[in-house]
């Protein structure tokens, strides 16, 4: 099968997207705080380690800055 450049990044980028969508729900049923204890650090760390990340990786898009950072609590 020959893919264009193009198909193959719709291909990529719509998986990769909703892996990330279906993550993103999974993590959400961790707010459940019968299940889980966690405090509002928590949560902000995680929040924003994801938008910092979210950030690094939209600017991919515009320019060349590779940097990744491991996640930790």
């Amino acid at each position: 099968m020959n893919e264009t450049n193009r198909e193959k990044f719709i291909r990529v980028a719509e998986n990769r997207t909703q892996k990330i969508i279906n993550m993103l729900r999974l993590l959400g049923n961790c707010s459940n705080s019968y299940v889980y204890e966690y405090s509002q650090k928590d949560v902000d760390k995680i929040f924003s380690t994801i938008e910092s990340t979210l950030k690094e990786t939209k600017t991919k898009f515009t320019s060349k800055k590779d940097k990744i950072n491991d996640f930790r609590l």
